[in-house]
């Protein structure tokens, strides 16, 4: 029998004993996850989660190194097996990751994609401060990133938000993340990006002079819609007044015709 129907068989029993029900009305489910997003995997994390009718009770953290449980029953399950032998096999489910990430490593990096990043300032709809700089980095693979702020190289941990990665639907993922800021003279802003297929942080400065040309091309479109109403309008005068003209002679030609052929 494998672990895991091992496991499955020791908890429906667990559960019936505590609760004096019959193991048929549970609906048991186990889910394993491997995280990281360094490219050398020295932050992976091991998560072993375990359902019961949909509902979570009970859950293993490598970084906690112990189960947690998120109920009643959920508690005694967890002290249980944080008891048992069960806790050890369980530790070493991050080393267990790690080997599978490393033996398929080469098959991994050939298939990395590097995200396209671009800082960027945006105005929020009744936001108290005077600009919100944005990170955003598209179209990269595979999905884990880490996005940090920077101000005169050291780490900003307030005033930040960011969206978690959400897949474009063609195997590509973006992430966006926002600081609020106060813009002080000679200060320097820079959004970092931690990705498998770089060899090191990567750094991107925000240059305010990219505001200034932003304002520039705003104002030239502007223009050149406001001209190009301008002559659409007078175009339009112009094949009115010429069509009126045009009415008119047809009219006063038709009163000629009429009269001559009265003769």
């Amino acid at each position: 029998m494998s672990l895991l129907k091992n496991l499955s068989c020791h908890l429906i029993l667990t559960l019936s004993l505590l609760t004096g029900a019959d193991s048929a009305d549970y609906y048991y489910i186990r889910r394993a996850k491997c995280t990281y997003s360094s490219p050398d995997f020295s932050d992976m994390t091991y998560i072993d989660s375990f359902y019961l009718n949909k509902r979570l009770f009970a859950k293993f953290n490598s970084t906690l190194r112990k189960f947690v449980g998120f109920n009643e029953i959920g508690m005694i399950v967890a002290e249980s097996w944080n008891n048992g032998t069960f806790v050890q096999t369980e530790r070493n489910g991050v080393d267990a990751c790690k080997y599978l990430f490393e033996s398929e490593a080469s098959r991994f990096l050939d298939k990395v994609v590097k995200p396209k990043v671009k800082v960027s300032s945006v105005t929020r709809a009744g936001g108290n401060h005077p600009a919100v700089l944005m990170c955003s980095a598209y179209e990269f693979y595979p999905a884990h990133i880490k996005v940090s702020w920077l101000r005169d190289g050291k780490l900003m941990t307030s005033e930040i938000t960011s969206t978690m990665e959400m897949a474009n639907g063609d195997w590509y993922y973006q992430i966006h993340s926002e600081l609020e800021y106060t813009p002080k003279s000679g200060e320097k802003i820079s959004c970092v990006v931690e990705h498998a297929s770089f060899h090191k942080p990567m750094i991107y400065d925000w240059d305010p002079s990219l505001l200034e040309s932003d304002r520039i091309k705003i104002a030239i479109g502007s223009f050149g819609l406001v001209l190009g109403i301008i002559i659409s309008a007078a175009g339009l005068i112009y094949y009115k007044k010429k069509l009126a003209g045009s009415v008119d002679i047809r009219r006063i030609q038709n009163i000629i015709n009429l009269c001559t052929s009265s003769l």
